[in-house]
């Protein structure tokens, strides 16, 4: 159940929104916004795009806590999906992706025609893929593909089947076609904060780190309270970094580590973004516990290795400057 109320304060309304569990009558989430009466067109789609993101997160988090206190011992196909959204919607580590994929294989298996177990296990294997953390490379990627097809055959118009097909065509290195998956995720969904966020790394990688700025924003002010926030501020905090602008990169980058601290992303990149500016003590540190949480990332040929879609030339010129300048400062090694 759904209430909200709106007062005057001075200039600007606030809107406020609360979700109430209309069985127990808890308070499962609330919000309050800030409005300007002359941008209430603006507003609205600001509002609307946060409801929608933070409704699906707590409906999901509120059902899985169900069927956990329920105990149920054979949970049908959807309950693991949704036990497994659970999982996917906390801050990324290998531990709740596997968790995560557990369970959508399991609904899949239950239901092998399934289009929410076929979606979303296909994000969680290209999302480990991106992250380095894929069981099997080649298989997880043949078997994303595969299930994204299927997929799309039952329904054309999915946004999270776009959403998955982008990020597979980035780790296939076709960035043009990943950037065109995206746009069609968001043209299917404009409140999708996420499909933003990817679309904004896509631009990112293909050396316009200007334009991918407003779309990073964009998932930020969608879900503020996103569990995985800390990648966005990192994303954004990236971008800063190659556009030169060294103490906006590392006070989001910090923001980004504060908020998911499990994260080896965010460590990495903020090693490189304290490395160029000048910061070399802290950027050591910063790589070290990068190095803990993903031991694989031991030169720039083995992280370019793991990223063989970082191969637009103007982006490599930007990140040569920046971040890899920053990251030899503190010995990290090129081989």
């Amino acid at each position: 159940m759904i209430e909200g109320s709106v007062r005057s304060v001075g200039r600007q309304l606030w809107v406020n929104v609360q979700l109430i569990d209309a069985g127990s009558g808890a308070h499962l989430w609330a919000d309050r916004f800030d409005v300007d009466p002359a941008n209430l067109g603006e507003a609205q789609g600001e509002i609307t795009g946060r409801l929608a993101r933070s409704f699906d997160l707590e409906l999901v988090t509120a059902a899985t806590r169900r069927i956990a206190q329920e105990r149920v011992a054979d949970p049908d196909a959807q309950a693991l999906v949704l036990r497994g959204r659970a999982w996917l919607g906390r801050p990324s580590s290998f531990e709740t992706r596997q968790e995560a994929q557990l369970a959508f294989e399991r609904a899949l298996a239950i239901d092998p025609q399934s289009i929410d177990a076929k979606v979303c296990l296909a994000i969680t294997l290209v999302i480990n893929l991106l992250d380095g953390w894929p069981r099997s490379p080649r298989q997880d990627q043949k078997q994303a593909e595969q299930l994204l097809l299927e997929a799309l055959e039952q329904n054309l118009n999915l946004a999270k089947a776009h959403f998955a097909m982008g990020m597979l065509r980035r780790i296939q290195g076709e960035l043009t076609e990943a950037q065109i998956e995206l746009e069609r995720a968001i043209a299917l969904d404009r409140n999708y904060g996420h499909a933003a966020y990817q679309l904004g790394l896509v631009l990112a990688f293909r050396g316009k780190p200007q334009a991918a700025l407003p779309y990073v924003q964009k998932a930020i002010t969608l879900s503020p309270h996103d569990p995985n926030l800390g990648v966005f501020l990192a994303v954004l905090g990236a971008c800063h970094l190659l556009l030169g602008h060294a103490d906006q990169a590392t006070d989001l980058l910090r923001r980004g580590r504060a908020a998911n601290p499990r994260y080896w992303y965010i460590h990495f990149w903020l090693a490189g973004a304290l490395g160029f500016k000048g910061d070399l003590y802290e950027a050591r540190v910063a790589l070290a516990k990068a190095i803990e949480l993903n031991p694989e990332v031991t030169s720039l040929a083995r992280y370019n290795f793991q990223h063989p879609w970082e191969i637009d030339p103007a982006y490599l010129t930007l990140r040569a400057k920046t971040f890899d300048a920053g990251l030899r400062s503190i010995g990290f090694p090129d081989e």
